[in-house]
């Protein structure tokens, strides 16, 4: 198939790249033209010259790119694009002003057999007021964990408010909208381990040394085990061998651990031991199967609510926040 040069369909009328047409742009189109929408930031990490070099180098033997996901999050928009062999991928955040704040180029890699054996237990999310996913979903684009077979299926979570995480300063945990926010059990189960003695982080500092901070394991079968990590200091209230049900408190979200700001780390697997187990994918017991970008809770009659804030407008829509590129664990 032979490459056609990009048309004016691709532009909006402020000579910009569309971000409908993203794909077809980069796959067609001088790669000046697609550095010349990126941000400073981005600029001041990769020349010219080497980012012309990375996109002809992408694009050999793509006949074109298809657009896999979107994710709108008020001024900002997360566009996924794939190849015709589903090998290929891009991703591009935009701002409202069709600037492009992040641009990743890398291989689609999917784990098929495993992406469809959903748990024994069907679950919650653990949270009873509205929560966005901020990291979530089958691929490594839009959940950065999919990489790791210990955190593959996992989510984190954070909560905002008009498009910011924080009100205030941000050097504050108590500032946060998703600090110190009732964290409740998933499902059912027995709890196995209890960590409650780790400080929460100055927000920006991370502690690696102790990465899931403050952490519940609970036990709901056999082979499944659910964690709730980065939970605030001295809040669980349970103890090992403590039986809980579905719904019931059991700590508060904090931010302590691998964790650079307030949000929950939530996650089900086959084994009590952290970094020795295999994530599994989440069985809701609403069958919904959540991603980045949507607002998820348990709701009263024990179900996951969620929804993409797309039907939104823009001032209901959350905004991708400041630390976009911080990796969360």
């Amino acid at each position: 198939m032979t490459k056609r040069r990009g048309s004016v369909s691709n532009h909006r009328s402020n000579g910009k790249i569309d971000p409908d047409n993203f794909g077809e742009a980069f796959l067609n189109e001088s790669p000046k033209s697609i550095y010349d929408q990126c941000i400073s930031d981005f600029k001041n990490i990769i020349p010219l010259d080497q980012f012309e070099k990375i996109v002809h180098g992408y694009n050999q033997g793509v006949e074109q790119y298809k657009l896999e996901h979107i994710s709108h999050l008020g001024e900002h928009r997360h566009y996924l694009w794939r190849d015709q062999s589903g090998k290929k991928a891009l991703s591009i955040y935009f701002d409202s002003a069709d600037l492009i704040h992040r641009l990743v180029v890398h291989e689609y890699k999917t784990f098929p057999k495993t992406d469809a054996t959903l748990s024994e237990v069907s679950y919650t999310m653990p949270v009873n007021s509205d929560w966005l996913v901020f990291w979530g979903g089958a691929n490594e684009f839009i959940n950065y964990h999919y990489a790791f077979p210990s955190q593959r299926y996992a989510y984190d979570l954070l909560i905002m408010e008009k498009g910011k995480t924080h009100k205030g300063t941000p050097m504050k945990n108590e500032n946060y909208h998703a600090f110190n926010k009732d964290i409740i059990a998933p499902a059912g189960g027995r709890v196995v381990k209890v960590l409650n003695n780790i400080p929460d982080n100055v927000p920006g500092e991370m502690n690696e040394k102790q990465p899931a901070g403050n952490y519940i394991i609970l036990q709901h079968a056999k082979k499944e085990y659910s964690l709730l990590a980065h939970l605030k200091e001295s809040s669980i209230k349970v103890d090992k061998g403590d039986i809980v049900q579905a719904g019931d408190v059991i700590a508060k979200s904090g931010n302590s651990g691998n964790s650079s700001e307030a949000h929950i780390h939530f996650q089900v697997m086959d084994a009590p031991k952290i970094h020795k187990c295999r994530s599994i994918p989440i069985r809701f017991n609403d069958q919904s199967r959540p991603v980045q970008g949507d607002i998820v809770k348990r709701t009263s009659n024990g179900t996951t609510k969620r929804f993409n804030p797309d039907a939104l407008g823009p001032e209901g829509s959350p905004l991708i926040p400041e630390f976009l590129t911080r990796i969360f664990k």
